[in-house]
């Protein structure tokens, strides 16, 4: 679609500059032909063009009426999602992104095929997000509850950026993501390789988890404050406090129950942003939990 928004956005912006132009240059010639020279002088009357009010009428009308046309086929053209298109779920949360194929496989880049349709179809499990990628010139807002959908063709390889263009709390500015463009053999070949065997040790699933559920964007590894608190340490803490006021030790019991139910125990400092992980397995909330432990060399004290 790039092209036709394009090619509608400079046929504007030249045809405004001629106005601009002709309208300024107009008035900057009235103002030395007609300037009073004598103070005594008095300006003749002057009869009116009824060719020259026409004409301010009926172009600017057309110029309209052309570029309502113009826009609105492109309009339609990107509201129309191709039936074949390749279907994408996109996840928007404060503050990242989480892109989930159909075959089970989750990235926090969107990775696409050259030359194909894709259908992204898109909801928020916390605010009001907006999906633009300026380079393929779509936007569409994200919303919580209910789904939305935009798609477009990428038509070149390459990396483009994607930002969230709604305003949606503190770490707005960095909620940014990644469009990736390979051809259709490499696309399949990345489908393959990043489908999780179902023999991967625990911590390691729990590691690529990690990356793949944006768990990166709101908890660090080397112990720096972000959105959520940071995993170096964390298991095996005793009196950790919680935003109610009482403590927990940090065990797997606790991990779990954080993953599953996040809102049911907010540490104290923090917001309740964090959404719900029911959707994932029960052998991948234990990869998690695994690799969390990874990051502490404490253990939780014998009850």
């Amino acid at each position: 679609m790039a092209p036709e928004v394009d090619s509608l956005f400079n046929f504007v912006t030249v045809v405004s500059t001629i106005l601009l132009i002709g309208v300024v240059g107009a008035m900057l010639w009235f103002m030395y032909r007609y300037r009073r020279q004598d103070p005594a002088e008095r300006p003749a009357p002057v009869q009116e063009s009824k060719v020259l009010e026409i004409s301010w009428i009926v172009i600017p009308t057309i110029l309209v009426l052309l570029v309502f046309n113009w826009g609105f086929k492109s309009f339609v053209k990107q509201k129309t999602i191709p039936p074949d298109a390749y279907d994408i779920r996109v996840q928007a949360r404060q503050w990242s992104w989480t892109f989930e194929y159909p075959n089970g496989v989750t990235s926090d880049s969107l990775v696409v095929p050259a030359n194909e349709p894709v259908k992204t179809t898109m909801t928020s499990s916390t605010v009001l997000h907006s999906f633009f990628v300026p380079a393929f010139r779509v936007k569409q807002d994200v919303l919580p509850n209910r789904y939305t959908s935009v798609w477009f063709e990428a038509t070149e390889e390459g990396t483009y950026d994607l930002f969230c263009t709604e305003y949606c709390g503190r770490d707005h500015s960095e909620m940014d993501a990644t469009v990736k463009v390979v051809s259709q053999e490499e696309f399949d070949q990345w489908l393959q390789d990043s489908k999780m065997p179902d023999d991967l040790p625990l911590p390691q699933l729990g590691e690529q988890l990690y990356t793949q559920q944006g768990c990166q964007g709101c908890h660090s590894l080397d112990g720096s404050d972000m959105v959520g608190p940071t995993w170096q340490g964390l298991y095996g803490k005793t009196g950790h406090q919680m935003a109610d006021g009482s403590t927990v030790t940090v065990d797997e019991n606790y991990l779990r129950s954080s993953i599953l139910q996040s809102g049911d125990q907010i540490v104290q400092g923090y917001q309740n942003v964090m959404p719900s992980y029911s959707n994932l397995s029960e052998r991948e909330v234990a990869g998690l939990v695994e690799f969390i432990k990874q990051q502490s060399d404490k253990t939780p004290p014998e009850e």
